[in-house]
């Protein structure tokens, strides 16, 4: 059998220039389209590419969410939860950025679902992802609203009013701007996090106002796990597990959106591999230790934990930490709570935006969503995404409003977790072709770890927690048929369009012996040459560090 070229022996056309993008004839869509390339500009820095895996979809799910969890798993139950769905996490996070290192396309996901599976579910695919992210802009921009309730009775329809604007501005600039605010977000976050780590453990030591040391008093008492809506022994407690483990799975949601970044990033090759690896800290850092933190300061009893407020006042750091005595701290972790919200409404804008430009290389979508300004910006693509955001105005609504709002963001979360199964499938899928036509893994400009074992797990462990989702409904007495419509309905909201385009243009599902691994990848000279940070003490710190 002759030897599979390497990407640089593989020659393909020249991507179309973003000046020529305006020329809207049929040979000029076809020199851009090829292998998925997009006419967005490759503007984003490492550290920018690097910040943003490391905090990007970090929103109100981390600070605020994880209460009305604790309170149904309790310590240990929180905690597991956390671990095993960081598990799944970490594998579908390895098995995206190998692809995403390697094709470095426009939107990445629905071209890798049409080029590895079938171009049906790379359709339906782009429409279930943009939908969750697009949904959840109303979801952050509402979520703010609430969160400034905590200091003030301004009405919400100004707070989401100023976010959707902020948040529409920043997304019309240059990439690179869009990077820098992600870094300062990312870096409040990252501050605030500390914060609370440091203040969880003067608390649990005894050195807060009051000087009650708690050690690790609730794993004692009320104990390690809690009885799930009242049911006793075991099978309260795994139940419980459950609950947080769906509600785990929804907080980690995001995580994977950096690859998305390759795109546009000066450096793919380096940034997408370093992010990967980074998830790891980002996995124990923020959630595993978070987890550990909340088990520790907060008696899952406390009744604060499932108020529903949606600011600070639900967040369990936050409920420690007045109990601890100390009044000046629940202000600013609000205030860096309302920045992660916005920061997390301003990524899904970018994200939605992607992957509606994503769906014109394919020619899924008219090509006019795909022009793009003179800074590599997507203009049509971002406004299209973006005008989901003021349905986040449903939320201050009573009755079938409100409910409707509740609807649509359980659609987007489980939309989130049928992406995570359908991504580690493309990379099984892609893991075949390489293996169907003889080319060797070492050609690859980046292999993720343990392939293509972890790519099974992500796919499986995603596809349970998908199906597991709604499971409260099914206990004996807890029967409701909204609930069970909003948990599953997701499920043939993906499917209904793969049936539907695959009839209508009668695709065909991809054989590993034909899947085209090579158009696409970076050639000679677009990746440009960047300082080596390495050369002094600092600089290695700094790479290190991001």
């Amino acid at each position: 059998m002759e030897k599979s070229p390497v990407a640089t022996d593989f020659i393909q056309p020249e991507p179309a220039r973003v000046e020529d993008y305006h020329d809207s004839s049929p040979k000029a869509e076809l020199e851009l389209n090829v292998g998925g390339r997009g006419a967005t500009q490759r503007r984003l820095r490492n550290y920018q590419v690097t910040m943003i895996g490391f905090c990007s979809g970090i929103g109100t799910g981390l600070f605020v969410g994880t209460g009305s969890a604790y309170a149904k798993a309790g310590p240990a139950g929180l905690l597991l939860a956390y671990i095993i769905v960081g598990l799944v996490l970490w594998c579908v996070m390895q098995s995206i950025a190998e692809l995403a290192t390697l094709l470095p396309t426009a939107g990445s996901f629905p071209h890798w679902a049409t080029r590895f599976i079938d171009p049906s579910v790379g359709f339906s695919l782009a429409i279930s992802y943009g939908y969750c992210y697009t949904i959840a802009i109303a979801s952050e921009v509402s979520a703010a609203a609430v969160i400034v309730s905590f200091w003030t009775d301004i009405t919400p329809a100004v707070v989401i009013t100023v976010g959707l604007v902020l948040i529409l501005i920043i997304n019309l600039m240059s990439v690179r701007f869009y990077g820098e605010t992600e870094v300062v977000g990312g870096a409040v976050k990252i501050l605030c996090f500390l914060g609370l780590v440091i203040v969880s453990i003067v608390i649990t030591a005894g050195g807060a106002p009051n000087h009650e040391a708690i050690g690790f008093r609730y794993w004692n008492n009320p104990g390690p796990w809690t009885n799930f809506n009242g049911i006793p022994g075991s099978t309260g407690h795994f139940l419980g597990f459950l609950s947080s483990f769906v509600n785990a799975s929804f907080s980690f949601i995001g995580v994977e959106t950096v690859v998305i970044t390759a795109a546009e990033s000066v450096d793919p090759h380096r940034a997408i591999p370093k992010a990967a690896k980074r998830v790891t800290y980002r996995i124990g850092f923020f959630y595993i230790l978070g987890a550990l933190l909340i088990g520790i300061i907060v008696d899952p009893r406390n009744m604060d934990l499932v108020s529903g407020t949606g600011n600070a006042n639900s967040s369990p750091f936050v409920i420690a930490i007045r109990e601890a005595g100390i009044n000046a701290l629940p202000s600013i972790v609000n205030a860096c709570i309302l920045v992660a919200a916005w920061s997390a409404g301003n990524s899904y804008c970018w994200v939605g935006s992607r992957m509606i430009v994503a769906m014109t290389t394919d020619h899924q979508l008219p090509q006019i969503f795909g022009r793009v300004n003179k800074t590599g910006v997507p203009y049509v693509a971002v406004i299209a995404a973006w005008l989901f955001g003021p349905l986040a105005y449903l939320s201050l609504g009573s009755g079938g409003a409100a409910q409707a709002f509740t609807w649509l963001l359980n659609l987007s979360t489980v939309a989130g977790l049928i992406a995570w199964a359908t991504l580690c499938f493309c990379y099984i899928r892609f893991h075949a072709a390489m293996k169907a036509q003889g080319v060797s893994r070492d050609t690859l400009p980046w292999k993720g770890p343990l392939q293509p074992y972890a790519a099974w797990v992500g796919f499986i462990g995603s596809t349970i927690i998908t199906l597991v989702a709604g499971f409260p409904v099914f206990l004996k007495g807890n029967w409701s048929t909204s609930d069970f419509v909003a948990s599953y309905i997701g499920i043939p909201i993906f499917i209904v369009p793969i049936i539907g385009w695959k009839l209508w243009h009668r695709t065909q599902f991809q054989r590993a012996a034909t899947i085209d691994l090579w158009s696409g990848r970076l050639q000679d000279g677009e990746i440009m040459p960047q300082p080596n940070p390495r050369n002094t003490v600092w600089g290695r710190f700094v790479d290190w560090l991001i």
